[in-house]
C-alpha cells in the first residue's frame, strides 16, 4: 500500500528482496495497466523473449524502425538590451532563460536534481531496468500508475520536443502526450543520445532546458528568479527547493505554494541524504526554516524599460526583425529574435535620453489632449541618441498608454506621421541651391497669388481651380509682400516665396532632394506625391526623418542613415554582424553651407525661432513648423554637434491646438515657436552641457535693401518688416515675437518696436488648391493647406 507518511518527514524504508521470478510475475501484471513497460520488457530488458507473444514482437518491430537521429534545436533564450553605457535598458525573451556550461552551474544544483529524479542515472543506460521493475511492482501493488520510470535521459528528450514545439500550443500538447508512439520514440533516442553523450553533458542540457515555473526556463533562470542569485551560489535549502520543482512547477511554486515547497524541499534533502552526498547534519540545517525567497519578477519586454526608453527598445526590435543584415528572409530574422541568447549594445545615450524625457513630460502632460515626442540624433554618425514621447509606452489606455511610437515611420512601429509644416522648407531651399540658384534668389512673393503651373517628374501639374479659394496661396500678414530673398524668405516663412522657387526648380527636383535627405516616402510608408503643397510640409513625417534631415545640414551635407544598433555578441561571445551608418555625400558643402547660415538667421536674425537660444549662448540653427489648423506643430534645430526634432499635436493628428492647455499653460494658438520650440530648447539646454561647442561654417549673404523708412512701425502692413539700425548697418528684426523681444539676449542689440507686438507671428495656414492638377496623363490634387509658426 502507498506510505501514509507525510512527505515532511520521509525516511527510506528497507527495500524488500523479491526473486528474479517474482518481478517477471509482477512485469506481466503490470501489462495489463501499462503497455508502455510490455515495450520496454520486450525490447530492452528481454531482448531474446520473442516468446512473449506477437505484441511484443510488433512492438519490437515498431521501435526499429523508429529513426535514432534527435535533432535539438538551440534553445530559446533571453535577449539584454543595452544603452550606449552600458546600463540595462530591458530584457526581452519568448522563454526567459540563460544557457550555461556544467561548471557555472555548480555541483551542488547537478546533485540535488540526480538524487530527486534519477538517483542512479550515472549507473545505469538510457533505460534504468531496476528503475522499470520497481515501478511495476509500485503500481501493481497500487493498481494504479503511482510512479513513472523515466530516466533524465528519457526526460530531457521529451523537453526537446517540447521546445521544438515552440508557441504552437497543439504541438506542445502533442510533444507531451503519453503515447505508445511518443513514448517508444523517446526511448530510441535515449539509447542514441547515451550513445553520443557523456552523462555530464546530457545532465548539463537537461538543467539547460527544463522548466521551473515562473516564466524560469533551466537553472541560471530560476536562480535567478526565485533567489536572484547564479545556480553556482545555491545554497543547499536554494538547490532542494528549486530541484523538487521539476516535478510539478505549479503545486510546489515556493511563491504562490510556500508550504508544500517546504516539503517537498526537505524530501530533496532526504534523498541527498540517502544517497550520502549530504551528512544528516547538514541535512538537518538546510530544513530550519520555510523556504526563503528573494524573488524577482519576470521582467519581459520593452514594457520594462525605463525613462522612457521602451519606445526605443521596439524600434530596435523593428530594426532587427527588418533590417537584411540579421536574415535573407523575415522568417529568418524572426528566429534570430525569437531564439535570443544576445547583448545587444545600442546608440541611446542615457544622459540626453533624461534631458528628452524630462522636457517632453515637463512641457506636456500625459492627460492633455496632445503629445509630444522627441528623437536626438548625432550629426556625422547617424547615432540615435534619445527617443522618447509624452505618453508612456505601455498597453492601458486608461493610463494614457501606447505603443505607438510616435517618433518613427510606421513600418518601424510608428503611425502615419504627422504633416511638418514649414519644417520642410529647408529642404526645397537645398534643393534650389543645388539647381544653380543663388543665396540672394529673389522672387516677387506676392502677398497672395494662384498656385503656378509646376513640372513633375512624368508630367506637368495645372492648377484648374485659378481664381478660386482653393486655387490660391496666401501669406499669413498682409505686410509680407516681396521681393524677398532667401535669407528673410526663410526666417519669415513666406509661403509664397517657396512656392515660386518649386515652380522654378520644379515639382520633381523638391521631391528627389527630400529623398535624399531620407525623406524617402510619407511616414504610412506612401511615396511622396508631387503636388504644390508638398514644399509647404503637408505630407505627413516622423520626428526621426526630420532630425536627420538637419543633422545632414549639420554635417555639411552628408547623409547618413539612422542608426540605432552599435554591437551585438551571442552568449559564447561571438560577435553577430550589425549594418553600420551608410554616410552619403547629397549636398555640396557650399549648398549646406548656405543652409546652415539661413537657419542659424531663424533663430539668431529675428526669425521665427529667434527665442530659442541655449543658455550657454552657442550657435543653434532650426526651422518652425505649423500645419493646418494648428493640428501639429514642430521645431527641428541643432548645433554643430547635435540635431533634434520635437513634434507636438494629436496622436491621431485631430485636435486644432486653439483655446487649449497644454502642460497647464493656456493657448490662444499654438505655434512651432511657442509649443515645440520650448521643449527643443528644454532638452537642448541639459542635453549639450559638458559638449564641447561646435559652430558652423557659414557664408556671406548681404542683406537685401531696406523696403521702407527705418522709423516706419514694424507690422503695420506695408511692405517687409525689414530694417536699417541707426548707422547704417543692415540688420533683420522680425516686427513682433513671442514676449514682445526683438533681439535675442547676448547677440544683438534691443530695440522695442514702435508699438505693441502680437503674442507670435506665424506664417498662416494655406489652403491648397482643390482642382484637379494634370498633364501628360497626370491628375492630382495638392493636399491640405499650410501654416508656419
Amino acid at each position: 500500500m502507498p506510505s501514509s507518511e507525510p512527505l515532511d518527514t520521509w525516511v527510506p524504508r528497507p527495500r524488500r528482496r523479491e526473486t528474479p521470478l517474482g518481478l517477471l510475475g509482477h512485469g506481466v501484471k503490470f501489462l495489463g495497466y501499462s503497455t508502455l513497460a510490455g515495450i520496454l520488457l520486450a525490447g530492452i530488458a528481454l531482448p531474446a523473449a520473442g516468446a512473449l507473444g506477437l505484441g511484443m514482437k510488433s512492438g519490437v518491430e515498431e521501435f526499429d524502425s523508429i529513426p535514432a537521429d534527435l535533432k535539438t534545436p538551440a534553445l530559446t533564450q533571453a535577449s539584454w538590451i543595452y544603452d550606449a553605457k552600458g546600463q540595462q535598458i530591458a530584457k526581452v525573451y519568448e522563454r526567459d532563460r540563460r544557457v550555461i556550461t556544467g561548471e557555472e552551474m555548480g555541483a551542488l544544483i547537478r546533485q540535488a536534481q540526480v538524487d530527486i529524479e534519477d538517483a542512479r542515472f550515472y549507473e545505469h543506460g538510457a533505460v534504468d531496468l531496476k528503475g522499470v521493475l520497481r515501478a511495476i511492482t509500485k503500481n501493481a501493488e497500487s493498481g494504479t500508475a503511482v510512479q513513472g520510470a523515466s530516466t533524465l535521459t528519457q526526460q530531457y528528450v521529451k523537453n526537446v520536443n517540447v521546445e521544438k514545439a515552440g508557441d504552437d500550443p497543439v504541438a506542445v500538447l502533442e510533444a507531451q502526450r503519453k503515447t505508445l508512439g511518443r513514448k517508444v520514440q523517446e526511448l530510441k533516442y535515449s539509447i542514441k543520445l547515451e550513445e553520443e553523450l557523456t552523462k555530464d553533458q546530457i545532465l548539463t542540457n537537461y538543467l539547460n532546458i527544463t522548466y521551473y515555473g515562473q516564466q524560469a526556463y533551466g537553472i541560471q533562470a530560476a536562480a535567478q528568479r526565485y533567489f536572484s542569485k547564479n545556480s553556482k551560489d545555491l545554497t543547499v535549502a536554494e538547490a532542494a527547493t528549486l530541484a523538487g520543482l521539476v516535478q510539478n512547477p505549479s503545486q510546489f511554486d515556493p511563491k504562490a505554494h510556500p508550504e508544500a515547497s517546504r516539503k517537498r524541499r526537505d524530501v530533496v534533502i532526504d534523498k541527498m541524504v540517502e544517497n550520502k552526498h549530504l551528512t544528516p547534519e547538514q541535512a538537518k540545517e538546510a530544513k530550519t526554516g520555510p523556504v526563503a525567497l528573494h524573488y524577482q519578477a519576470p521582467q519581459n519586454g520593452c514594457i520594462t524599460a525605463d525613462a522612457g526608453m521602451g519606445f526605443f527598445c521596439d524600434y530596435v526590435r523593428h530594426v532587427i526583425k527588418q533590417d537584411p543584415v540579421f536574415g535573407k528572409t523575415a522568417a529568418e530574422r524572426k528566429k534570430l529574435w525569437d531564439q535570443g541568447g544576445l547583448f545587444i549594445h545600442t546608440t541611446l545615450d542615457p544622459v540626453k535620453q533624461a534631458a528628452a524625457l524630462k522636457a517632453v513630460t515637463t512641457k506636456v502632460k500625459v492627460t492633455d489632449q496632445v503629445s509630444a515626442a522627441m528623437t536626438m540624433v548625432e550629426p556625422g554618425t547617424g547615432r540615435i541618441l534619445a527617443m522618447t514621447q509624452t505618453r508612456p509606452y505601455g498597453i492601458d489606455p486608461a493610463k494614457n498608454q501606447t505603443v505607438v511610437n510616435y517618433n518613427v515611420d510606421a513600418a518601424m512601429g510608428g503611425g502615419n506621421g504627422f504633416q511638418p509644416g514649414s519644417n520642410f522648407k529647408p529642404i526645397v531651399a537645398a534643393a534650389g541651391l543645388e539647381a544653380g540658384l543663388t543665396s540672394t534668389q529673389s522672387y516677387a512673393s506676392p502677398n497672395k497669388m494662384d498656385w503656378p503651373t509646376m513640372t513633375t517628374c512624368d508630367g506637368t501639374w495645372k492648377n484648374l481651380e485659378k481664381g478660386k479659394k482653393g486655387g490660391t496661396i496666401p501669406n499669413e500678414s498682409s505686410g509680407e509682400v516681396g521681393p524677398y530673398e532667401l535669407k528673410e524668405a526663410m526666417a519669415l516663412s513666406v509661403n509664397t516665396y517657396f512656392v515660386q522657387m518649386e515652380q522654378e526648380i520644379g515639382l520633381c527636383a523638391v521631391k528627389q532632394m527630400a529623398n535624399k535627405l531620407g525623406v524617402a516616402g510619407k511616414a504610412s510608408g506612401k511615396p511622396l506625391q508631387e503636388l504644390p503643397a508638398l514644399g509647404l510640409g503637408t505630407q505627413e513625417v516622423s520626428p526621426l526623418v526630420m532630425a536627420n534631415v538637419y543633422a545632414t545640414f549639420a554635417n555639411r551635407g552628408t547623409y547618413c542613415t539612422p542608426v540605432a544598433i552599435s554591437s551585438i555578441t551571442t552568449m559564447d561571445g561571438k560577435d553577430v554582424p550589425v549594418s553600420p551608418a551608410k554616410c552619403d555625400r547629397v549636398l555640396a558643402e557650399s549648398t549646406a553651407d548656405v543652409i546652415n547660415t539661413v537657419l542659424l538667421g531663424v533663430t539668431e536674425k529675428g526669425g521665427t525661432a529667434r527665442d530659442l537660444g541655449l543658455d550657454d549662448d552657442r550657435q543653434i540653427a532650426g526651422k518652425t513648423g505649423t500645419s493646418d489648423e494648428k493640428k501639429s506643430a514642430w521645431f527641428s534645430g541643432y548645433t554643430g554637434n547635435l540635431a533634434a526634432s520635437v513634434w507636438l499635436g494629436g496622436p491621431a493628428g485631430g485636435v486644432p491646438m486653439k483655446n487649449i492647455r497644454i502642460g497647464g499653460k493656456w493657448f490662444d494658438e499654438v505655434f512651432g515657436a511657442t509649443g515645440p520650440g520650448p521643449i527643443w530648447q528644454m532638452a537642448m539646454n541639459d542635453a549639450v552641457r559638458g559638449m564641447p561647442e561646435k559652430e558652423f561654417e557659414t557664408v556671406y549673404i548681404p542683406n537685401p535693401p531696406p523696403k521702407r523708412d527705418p522709423s516706419a512701425s514694424p507690422g503695420s502692413g506695408s511692405g517687409s518688416p525689414w530694417t536699417t539700425w541707426p548707422g547704417g548697418q543692415p540688420t533683420d528684426i522680425a516686427p513682433s515675437w513671442p514676449g514682445g523681444r526683438t533681439q535675442p539676449p547676448g547677440r544683438q542689440p534691443t530695440r522695442k518696436p514702435a508699438q505693441p507686438t502680437q503674442q507670435d507671428r506665424p506664417t498662416q495656414q494655406e489652403q491648397a488648391p482643390q482642382g484637379q492638377g494634370q498633364g501628360q496623363g497626370q491628375q492630382g490634387q495638392p493636399e491640405e493647406q499650410h501654416g508656419e509658426g
